[in-house]
Formats: structure tokens, C-alpha cells, sequence
């Protein structure tokens, strides 16, 4: 009953229930009409933050997978993963679509050749009805532009750029490999040259070195850029990984559950509204996570964020 009077009394225009924030979910049912899913893929790319371009080991916080831990194996092909991801989601639903979602390491980070032999592929999939890339913005030379700009004249095209932080000293000390400039940079090329592409940001609420008060803005600054799409999760701490290091030797505190959710609350209050919110909370796969072991709770997590904003009767973009 409660959820019901939340969503009859919500003022968020891009929303059908009681979320005061644009959904993915929301999103995806107006674009496609029907239930969508992301299938994620390893095209089997490496980054230049680890290949020695600028700089080795990746970034402080990723495994050796570079965040593709719940992809199938790149040693098969992108048909045979899309296949065994697909199975294991008609497990839980009956009828949906799918969107490719080249998703470990940087999936600009090669000639366009390999870039072509890939997404192409991935445009034939069955039931796929627009195509994910993740990248980094100093991986967007002027032919890859061009390509994924061609792309996004023949389906939905998504490219999401990983940032985390606009503060070049928390970047550093992450191994990120680029500033900020670099990242406006990259974000304008794509965005002035290849304007039909949807541009998502990633972001880490929690980063080591940062307070409260520059994670917001970062938030600010990536909400004057408009993005299509906005990504957060909370830093977390992965067995294997140089961050694994510094938190058990006592570097670095995760955040406690409810400073996670004012911070969402905070960020998503300063987003324009008709950014699409496509992750509010991260995965980390269980055997190796050390911190915050809330995280593992995406449910509550998420409910809690619902009630913060219903009790302090806000929305996203309401402090835009």
C-alpha cells in the first residue's frame, strides 16, 4: 500500500512508480517497448593503463577480468557467449530482448579492423536490439569515431566512457592513466562528431583520498556535460587487487551503507532529469569481495535509496 501512495504521489516526471530518479529500467520499456536485457561480453581487449601505453597493472580497484568478472570466457566466440549468457536469463524470463554489452576492459582499445570483426558480429545477434560499448575517453582516435559513428546510424548505440572522478590527484593515486581534460576531451569528440550515440559516464562513490563534498562534484561537473546515461557504484574491494592491499593494511575505510545511499541521494538531486540512471549499485563477485559486504545486497540498497527520497520528498534534478 505504502509503495502504491509513493508512486501516485511521485513528482518525477520520467518514472511510472515509486523510483524518483530515470530508471534503466524505465528507459529501456519506453525505447523497445518490451523487457530488455544487457548481455555481457569480452571481446578479449586489454587497456592502456595496463599494456604500458600510460601506465601498468590497471586500475587500483579492477581485477585481472577488468570489471568483465561476470562475462563469459573471450576464448569463445561472441555468439557462443551471447548464447550462455541468453539461457541463463530465459531462466527468469519468459520474453525479452537483448542489447550486446562488449563490457571487459576497453573495448576501443584496438584497430578498427578488430573493432569492425566484433560489433558487427554482435549487430546479427538474435533478438539484440542495440549494441553497449564500454571504453575509456583517451581511447577514441579519429577512425574509431568515425566508425562507431556509422555504428550508431544502424542501431541503438551506447558508448560508455569510464571517468569515477574529476579530481586528477584521486586519479593518480587509482592508476586511472588520464585527467579530466583528457576525459572532456574524448566525451566532446564523440559527442560533436558522432552526435546520434548515446554517451554513458561511469562513476565510484568512495573512492580512496576523496570526502563527501568531491563526489558531489564530480557530479556537478559531469551533469553540466548532459550526458545520456549515468553509471554509480560504490568502490569495492576486490581479493587479488592493489586496493585489497591497501584497505587490509588499514589505507582505506569503504563506505558505510548509509553514507552510500545520502551520497546517491546527493549526486542523483544534481542530475538533470532526463539523464538515464543505468546502475545505482555495483556487483562484486562474492568469493572475492572483502568491502563493503552490504553491496552484496542490491535490494536493500536500493530501497533504501526510495525511502530516502520519498522521506526528504526530493528527486533527481531537483537541485540540478
Amino acid at each position: 500500500m505504502k509503495e502504491n501512495t509513493q508512486s501516485k504521489t511521485n513528482p518525477f516526471v520520467y518514472s511510472d512508480s515509486n523510483k524518483r530518479y530515470h530508471t534503466y529500467d524505465y528507459y529501456l520499456r519506453h525505447t523497445f517497448g518490451a523487457k530488455c536485457a544487457k548481455i555481457p561480453l569480452d571481446g578479449g581487449f586489454t587497456c592502456p593503463n595496463r599494456d604500458g601505453r600510460c601506465g601498468y597493472g590497471g586500475c587500483i580497484y579492477c581485477s585481472s577480468n577488468g570489471s568483465g568478472d561476470f562475462t563469459a570466457s573471450a576464448a569463445l566466440s561472441i555468439f557462443e557467449q551471447y548464447r550462455i549468457q541468453r539461457e541463463r536469463l530465459a531462466a527468469k524470463w519468459k520474453d525479452f530482448r537483448c542489447i550486446p554489452y562488449f563490457q571487459a576492459h576497453t573495448n576501443t582499445y584496438a584497430p578498427v579492423s578488430r573493432l569492425k570483426e566484433l560489433f558487427e558480429q554482435a549487430l546479427t545477434l538474435p533478438d539484440a536490439v542495440g549494441l553497449n560499448i564500454a571504453t575509456r575517453a583517451d581511447c577514441l582516435p579519429d577512425d574509431v569515431v568515425e566508425y562507431l559513428a556509422d555504428l550508431s546510424e544502424r542501431t541503438v548505440l551506447t558508448v560508455e566512457l569510464g571517468l569515477q572522478t574529476c579530481h586528477d590527484k584521486t586519479a593518480a593515486l587509482i592508476n586511472r592513466g588520464h585527467t579530466f581534460k583528457d576525459f572532456v576531451e574524448g566525451y566532446q569528440r564523440l559527442r560533436d562528431h558522432a552526435p546520434k550515440i548515446r554517451l554513458g559516464v561511469h562513476l565510484i562513490l568512495g573512492l580512496i583520498g576523496e570526502n563527501d563534498e568531491m563526489m558531489v562534484e564530480t557530479a556537478q561537473r559531469v551533469a553540466e556535460l548532459r550526458p545520456n546515461e549515468v553509471k554509480l557504484h560504490s568502490l569495492y574491494v576486490l581479493e587479488g587487487t592493489k586496493m585489497a592491499e591497501i584497505y587490509r593494511n588499514g589505507g582505506y575505510f569503504a563506505l558505510e551503507r548509509d553514507q552510500y545511499v545520502d551520497l546517491v541521494v546527493r549526486v542523483l538531486e544534481r542530475m538533470p532529469p532526463e539523464v538515464v540512471i543505468g546502475r545505482l549499485t555495483g556487483d562484486g563477485v562474492e568469493n572475492q569481495l572483502l568491502a563493503p559486504l552490504w553491496s552484496q545486497k542490491k535490494r536493500c540498497v536500493l530501497n533504501e535509496i526510495d525511502k530516502k527520497f520519498y522521506n526528504e520528498n526530493t528527486w533527481q534534478g531537483k537541485k540540478f
